[in-house]
């Protein structure tokens, strides 16, 4: 969706909620690349309006930008804005880069000149490309229609290139103002500034455009001040005006980070303050890929709550402009939800109110993406899983530690630890792990909880949430079939269970598809975002029993025998799928007393 879009449809609602963004840059280590991903997930859990990515000075980021827009689009599944840059970029790469991200669903640029390569004093415009953001901003509209939302740079105090001992001359601030409305006019939708902290100078800036018929959105960019030093290097690079009364306050405690943190979120809160009481209701945070003053400062607005992080679906809705409209997933892939999207990366439609053909189309081959983790999800990973395992009884340990919230990692989990829900039942599961059933996904039954539950609600509030009561387990044979005899008794109970081989075991039509949560809200058809579908279940049993070896055996040298044990497990357990079909008055795990 392009964020012109979205803040119309804002302001649109009721024009008073405040929506907020964050901008990141390329790390330089593959490092520092996991790193940024683990933050950006926590920050994007409150829902910001869009996340940008910034384009290194002359290009020299080109593809690790590409990269971490498309994970961030399709894969962390927030609104994704790329920056672009004329610095030693010539057409073909600029095309290069524009129909990549509209590939991977991408429909917001930010059309920049750029600063000079490293080492420069000075952009100089390469052979066969653009010399300005005016000229990006035309071809972008002149070859790829509306497509793509542009956003293009505004300069409240003049661009740092006309600034002459600190201030732009009035003939050059205004020849600024006049270039701006030329990128407006050219196709710009959204002004985002650069960085300020005179807040006076922002608004006359605001004012300033108004009067020379510039009526687009002006987006002003926050940089919290997270140390000193960063603080003196960025300033004096972009040449912007630093009041008195800043330096005053930051002098004294110039060499405590902490308190220069806790300043920075201060001055910012203020600053906000005073630009969404002039009636602007966007904001923008330049984060430096850093959580704590950026969300120190929304916190400390009353626009985010820690302990209060909503979700618009019980997985995160998809940002790609292609599947925005999918509403319904197989719960199979509840804990990896991106695995999920890159083997759908490729289908024609995606589900949308009910799970209809989309059923039958065809995921995508298992590769090394879906065991791949991050460098240090993966470290934990083998710290408490690459253990010596001697029996089938160690192996049930693990899955009840997991469960009891002992381990923070589990190879069939992308996520972190145990989420909200589990913990409603995790000494249940616990149980049933220590008598050989080893859980991999779950939910409680859920009776028309609020919708803005801090555990098991979705859709924001106003509405009520329900669940069947979920299992999926590994076991063995033997074990499987006294569970079988079991559900005789319990009527309400539908499963189905598999093998490696494919031998398929169930009391469910082969057609039959099941609703396992839904929510009723007002003035909408009720919503049901997780299914137990038979198809998707055979597919989904190759990637959940390849874990066992390529997610947690691999940790072990060739002939060890806790790989061998792993091993045997994979080709000799079944995997189940069970369901209470009574979320009123059920209780699932009473089929496994006395097993």
């Amino acid at each position: 969706m392009k964020v012109i879009d979205k803040i119309r449809e804002a302001t649109a609602a009721n024009g008073k909620d405040v929506m907020f963004s964050f901008e990141f840059f390329p790390p330089k280590t593959e490092d520092g690349v996991d790193n940024l991903f683990d933050r950006m997930e926590r920050m994007v859990a409150h829902n910001p309006a869009f996340c940008d990515i910034t384009w290194g000075a002359g290009g020299s980021t080109a593809d690790l930008t590409l990269e971490i827009a498309n994970r961030m689009q399709n894969m962390v599944c927030v609104e994704t804005m790329m920056h672009l840059t004329c610095t030693n970029m010539p057409v073909e790469k600029i095309d290069h880069a524009l129909t990549t991200i509209k590939s991977n669903g991408i429909q917001n640029v930010l059309a920049l000149r750029g600063d000079p390569p490293h080492g420069q004093d000075k952009f100089v415009q390469v052979e066969g490309g653009f010399g300005c953001a005016l000229d990006l901003v035309e071809h972008i509209r002149a070859n790829y229609g509306d497509y793509f939302g542009i956003t293009v740079a505004g300069y409240p105090e003049g661009h740092p290139d006309v600034i002459e001992n600190g201030v732009a001359p009035p003939e050059a601030y205004a020849k600024d103002l006049a270039y701006l409305k030329k990128k407006v006019d050219a196709g710009g939708e959204v002004i985002v500034t650069q960085l300020f902290y005179d807040t006076d100078i922002f608004l006359k800036f605001v004012h300033d455009c108004r009067q020379i018929g510039i009526t687009c959105p002006i987006v002003p960019g926050i940089m919290p001040i997270n140390n000193y030093k960063g603080f003196i290097r960025m300033t004096g690079f972009c040449k912007t005006k630093i009041p008195p009364e800043i330096m005053a306050a930051l002098e004294p405690i110039k060499d405590n980070e902490e308190a220069v943190r806790a300043y920075g979120i201060h001055l910012g809160t203020e600053m906000c303050k005073k630009i969404m009481a002039s009636g602007i209701r966007t904001i923008h945070l330049y984060t430096l890929n850093m959580e704590k003053s950026a969300l120190g400062i929304l916190t400390s607005l009353g626009l985010i709550q820690e302990s209060k992080i909503s979700r618009s679906l019980p997985w995160r809705r998809p940002a790609n402009v292609n599947r925005v409209q999918e509403n319904v997933r197989p719960i199979f892939w509840a804990n990896r939800p991106k695995s999920y999207i890159s083997r759908t990366i490729g289908w024609d439609q995606y589900p949308h109110g009910r799970w209809g053909d989309s059923r039958n189309a065809s995921y995508g081959a298992l590769t090394d993406y879906q065991f791949m983790r991050p460098r240090a999800r993966d470290k934990k990973l083998a710290e408490e899983w690459g253990v010596p395992l001697k029996n089938v009884e160690d192996i049930y340990e693990k899955f009840m530690k997991f469960c009891h919230g002992e381990l923070r990692s589990n190879p069939w989990s992308e996520l972190d630890g145990l989420q909200p829900e589990t913990k409603i039942i995790n000494e249940q599961l616990g149980n049933i792990n220590m008598k050989g059933f080893l859980t991999i996904n779950s939910q409680p039954a859920v009776n028309g909880a609020l919708s803005d539950s801090p555990t098991v609600g979705w859709g924001g509030p106003g509405g009520y949430v329900y669940q069947k009561a979920y299992l999926e387990f590994f076991c063995p044979l033997e074990k499987l079939n006294l569970l079988i005899e079991k559900c005789k008794l319990y009527p309400m109970l539908t499963y189905m269970a598999v093998n490696i081989g494919g031998t398929l075991i169930s009391n469910v039509e082969n057609t039959g598809i099941n609703a396992v949560t839904w929510g009723v809200f007002p003035a909408q058809e009720i919503i049901q975002p997780t299914i137990v579908d038979p198809a998707s279940f055979v597919v989904w049993k190759d990637e959940a029993f390849e874990i066992w070896t390529r997610g947690w055996a691999k940790l072990y040298p060739e002939d060890d025998p806790s790989r061998k044990l792993l091993e045997g497990v994979k080709g000799s357990y079944y995997l189940v799928s069970l369901v209470d079909n009574d979320y009123i008055h059920g209780d699932l795990f009473a089929v496994f007393q006395d097993i």
